[in-house]
């Protein structure tokens, strides 16, 4: 998985929280990167109609939908990400030997597996879920 999901997830919950439109001036603020990050990932969540936009002076970003129905599985669903994607696959499926030429099939086999795991795992935690985490027992700790 990438950072884009941290980013997605962190600016859901914050714009969740917040409940106005936020340029991604202030979503990078909060989130700890730079505006750029914000829009590539705002773009996907967009695109697939998690977020909506507001064109124009004091534009941005907002919720469309409400923080119960926005589950994490949708949002790396947006995202196209795996939970596991390795970039290097051992053996080569031409050589003789039937480990070398066997693995790289059998591990993907297992990482696809995980992600499935991971999926549904994701489907069963919501924006809201993650909010009330946060702000559980937390007085006066700032906005």
């Amino acid at each position: 998985m990438t950072s884009e999901f941290a980013i997605a997830v962190h600016a859901l919950v914050y714009l969740n929280h917040k409940q106005e439109t936020l340029a991604s001036e202030e979503l990078a603020k909060n989130v700890c990167t730079n505006p750029a990050r914000i829009r590539k990932v705002m773009a996907k969540l967009k695109k697939k109609d998690l977020i909506a936009t507001k064109e124009g002076q004091n534009g941005g970003y907002h919720t469309s939908m409400e923080a119960a129905d926005v589950n994490l599985a949708m949002i790396y669903d947006a995202l196209e990400t795996e939970a596991v994607c390795p970039s290097w696959k051992s053996g080569n499926p031409d050589m003789d030997c039937m480990v070398a030429s066997g693995m790289a099939d059998i591990m993907d086999d297992i990482y696809g597996q995980l992600n499935e795991v991971c999926r549904e795992k994701l489907s069963q935690i919501t924006i809201e879920d993650i909010d009330r985490k946060i702000f559980q027992g937390k007085k006066g700790k700032g906005k």
